[in-house]
């Protein structure tokens, strides 16, 4: 069984039934114990797939953009 979960940046991740920790991308070490789960599937495959969809749902795709094409910060 897998677990599906967002971290505090707003990535949708997954982890194995089982697992204490899982660290993000951004760097953050996350407790399973203490995150919200959003789905359970039963393969890597299909908790793979379940990240992909939700990724699309919340930030409108899963490309990857050239530096240029993303809007400008202040300060940056």
């Amino acid at each position: 069984m897998y677990f599906i979960f967002r971290c505090d940046c707003g990535r949708v991740l997954y982890a194995k039934e089982g697992i204490a920790t899982r660290k993000c991308v951004c760097g953050k070490s996350l407790k399973m114990k203490e995150r919200r789960i959003f789905r359970k599937v039963e393969t890597a495959e299909d908790a793979s797939e379940a990240v992909r969809e939700m990724q699309e749902e919340i930030h409108g795709g899963t490309t990857f953009k050239k530096a240029s094409e993303i809007p400008k910060r202040k300060g940056f």
